[in-house]
């Protein structure tokens, strides 16, 4: 089972989720077009040190919230991820599939499903035709783009989805140490992912992660048959 780490906002942190068992760790960068829109944004000179710490250990996963493909390519040929994950600003396409595998032939695409419905499936079945990995996630209403809702959603929809679709998919929204065993059971997915229930946070805002939660989400991950 993989495990999967959002947001990352410092280089030591990096390595000490890394450490703790995460398999995939994902740093959201921010754009000059829409800055601090997101949680746990950071800016390219903040997170260009991040993705060179993480080469040869866990896989970089770059949280793109661009909605302009120039802008896009330009953060992968700087800061040269494992992954690039749309969930935002921009929506991929087979051409667009193509047009990055011919300048970055080495950087995988994972693209986000909203759970929002059973319309998801058809949702996942069409971006499955042109994306190396898919992310369910949750929706909420008051932050742009999928992800970072910090709850759960219909996993019966995930479970189809993971059945019907050949590449690999990667469960997130609202799991923690405490569900993510349940999850895993339910679903069968490739991946399992967490940001909110191993986090820190400081007056409402995430701040960092919580190292124990998160060795502790990686530990039952690995365990969980």
């Amino acid at each position: 089972m993989k495990t999967q780490i959002y947001s990352i906002m410092r280089k030591d942190e990096a390595l000490a989720v890394w450490k703790a068992g995460a398999d995939r760790v994902g740093i959201l960068v921010n754009t000059p077009e829409n800055p601090n829109r997101y949680p746990c944004e950071i800016t390219e000179a903040q997170a260009r040190p991040v993705f060179n710490a993480l080469k040869g250990k866990a896989v970089s996963v770059l949280i793109s919230v661009s909605s302009s493909e120039e802008e896009i390519f330009r953060q992968l040929e700087t800061l040269r991820p494992d992954v690039l994950h749309l969930c935002a600003g921009y929506k991929g396409s087979p051409a667009f599939r193509e047009r990055m595998r011919a300048r970055f032939p080495e950087i995988e695409l994972m693209e986000a499903v909203g759970v929002t419905g059973y319309d998801a499936v058809e949702e996942a079945k069409r971006i499955a035709e042109y994306a190396d990995c898919l992310i369910l996630d949750s929706v909420d209403p008051h932050i742009a783009g999928i992800g970072a809702a910090g709850v759960t959603h219909d996993w019966e929809i995930d479970r189809e989805i993971i059945e019907t679709v050949r590449i690999p998919v990667i469960v997130a929204g609202g799991l923690g140490p405490e569900n993510v065993a349940e999850v895993i059971r339910k679903t069968h997915p490739w991946g399992v992912d967490s940001l909110t229930k191993t986090s820190v946070r400081k007056d409402g805002v995430i701040i960092g992660k919580d190292l124990a939660k998160v060795a502790e989400f990686c530990r039952i991950a690995k365990e969980t048959v």
